[in-house]
C-alpha cells in the first residue's frame, strides 16, 4: 500500500510540475524577448535574445514606407534605351540588286517550307564567324557591328566600281546573333531572338507564351552581366510605372519564379497546417495565410498569441506578435505583408496544453498503478 501511495504521489508531482510549466499564462515569449539556450559538448550555454515586435498601426506604416523607398523607381540600367540594331555573326541578310537577276540568283533556290526546320536559316547571305558577308563582284565585306544603312552604303560603294548607280535593297531576313533567355513559370521557356524592335519586359514574356497560373509576378529575376535585378510587376503597375520601360539586352536571363518557392509556413493551432502560397499578384498578407490554413482553431487556439517568425535564412531573426482577440485586429493582419519562408505560428490555449500533458502522462500513471498493485 505504501508503494502505491508513493507512485501516485510521484505521478501527481510530475503532473503538477508539468501543469505549472504549460498552464494558462505560459506564452511563446515574454513581452521583451525570447531567450533560447543551447550547448554543444563542453561549450558553455549561449543565450540569444530575439526581440518581439507587436503588430500595430505604427509597424504597418513603417514597413510600407520601407517598401516604398526600396521600390521608388527602376534602375537606370534597366531603362536605358537601345540604339539602332547592329548586325552580328549568324544574322542572315537579304540583298537585292535590281535589274541584275544574276546577282539575285546568288541567294540560292528557295527551299520548300515543309522541309524547313526551325533552326534552319532563312534564304540570304549569312554573316560568317569573321563578321563578313561574301557577295559577287565584291568578295568579303564587313557586316558585323554595322547597321543595315551603314552596310548598304559600303556595299553600294563597292558595287559602283562594277555597275553604274546600282539600286540596292538590304534587309535582315533572320535575326540570330542576339538573344535573351526566358526561364521559369512561362508557357514556352527558352531563348528568344532580339530583333530591330527593342525587347521590353512585356515583349519577352509575351513571346514566351505568357505567365503560367503558378507564376509569381512580384519576384521576377533579371540577370545581366552577373548582376541580379528583382522586378515586381504588380508593384510597378500599382505605382503607374510602365513595364515596357524595362528593356532587355543581348544575353539577359529573365527568370519567372514559381509561387510555391515563396511560400509561408503556417503551423500551430490552425484547422489545416499548410504552406501558404502568394496570390497571383505576389502579395500575401497574414490574413491570407491564415485563410489558406482554414483559419485558427476556435476550440484550441489562443487568438492573442499569433506570431510571425522571420529570418530563417538570414543572420538576424525577427519575431512579430499579433493579439487577434479583437476583430479589429484582423485589419492589421490584412495589411501585414509576409515574406517568403516566413513562419506563422498560432499558439494553443492553456487548457489544451494541460490536456496534452495529461495524455502524455496517462500511460505512465497506469503503469505505476499496475506496478504498485502487482507489488502489493
Amino acid at each position: 500500500m505504501t508503494t502505491l501511495v508513493r507512485a501516485i504521489g510521484w505521478v501527481s508531482a510530475c503532473v503538477a510540475l508539468s501543469a505549472c510549466t504549460l498552464a494558462p499564462g505560459m506564452r511563446m515569449a515574454s513581452p521583451a524577448s525570447v531567450v533560447a539556450t543551447s550547448a554543444t559538448g563542453d561549450q558553455a550555454a549561449q543565450q540569444l535574445n530575439v526581440p518581439i515586435t507587436p503588430i500595430d498601426l505604427a509597424l504597418i506604416r513603417k514597413m510600407q514606407e520601407v517598401d516604398a523607398s526600396e521600390s521608388a523607381g527602376l534602375n537606370a540600367e534597366l531603362t536605358a534605351k537601345l540604339g539602332t540594331y547592329r548586325c552580328g555573326v549568324g544574322d542572315v541578310l537579304q540583298i537585292t540588286v535590281w535589274d541584275h537577276p544574276e546577282l539575285n540568283a546568288a541567294l540560292g533556290a528557295q527551299a520548300m517550307a515543309a522541309q524547313n526546320r526551325p533552326s534552319d536559316p532563312a534564304q540570304g547571305f549569312v554573316i560568317d564567324s569573321q563578321g563578313d558577308v561574301q557577295f559577287p563582284y565584291v568578295g568579303n565585306l564587313r557586316a558585323a557591328g554595322l547597321t543595315v544603312e551603314e552596310f548598304t552604303r559600303q556595299l553600294y560603294a563597292r558595287l559602283s566600281t562594277v555597275f553604274i548607280k546600282p539600286q540596292l535593297t538590304v534587309r535582315i531576313a533572320s535575326y540570330r546573333s542576339q538573344q535573351i533567355y526566358v526561364d521559369g513559370e512561362v508557357k514556352s521557356p527558352g531563348p528568344q531572338p532580339v530583333n530591330d524592335i527593342p525587347m521590353s519586359l512585356y515583349e519577352a514574356v509575351g513571346r514566351a507564351g505568357g505567365f503560367l497560373p503558378t507564376a509569381d509576378q512580384s519576384r521576377m529575376n533579371l540577370i545581366r552581366n552577373g548582376v541580379t535585378y528583382r522586378l515586381n510587376l504588380s508593384q510597378m503597375i500599382a505605382k503607374g510605372i510602365n513595364p515596357a520601360d524595362v528593356v532587355l539586352k543581348n544575353g539577359d536571363l529573365l527568370r519567372v519564379v514559381s509561387r510555391d518557392e515563396n511560400g509561408v509556413f503556417v503551423m500551430g493551432e490552425v484547422i489545416k497546417p499548410t504552406t501558404a502560397v502568394p496570390l497571383k499578384t505576389g502579395n500575401l498578407s497574414l490574413s491570407d495565410a491564415l485563410s489558406q490554413a482554414g483559419s485558427i482553431n476556435s476550440t484550441s487556439a489562443d487568438a492573442a498569441q499569433i506570431y510571425v517568425v522571420r529570418g530563417t535564412k538570414q543572420s538576424e531573426i525577427k519575431v512579430f506578435h499579433l493579439d487577434a482577440h479583437s476583430p479589429v485586429s484582423m485589419v492589421l493582419a490584412n495589411q501585414f505583408s509576409l515574406q517568403p519562408q516566413d513562419i506563422v505560428y498560432v499558439d494553443g490555449n492553456g487548457l489544451v496544453r494541460f490536456s496534452r500533458v495529461l495524455q502524455l502522462l496517462l500511460p505512465a500513471i497506469n503503469s505505476a498503478l499496475t506496478g504498485a498493485i502487482i507489488t502489493k
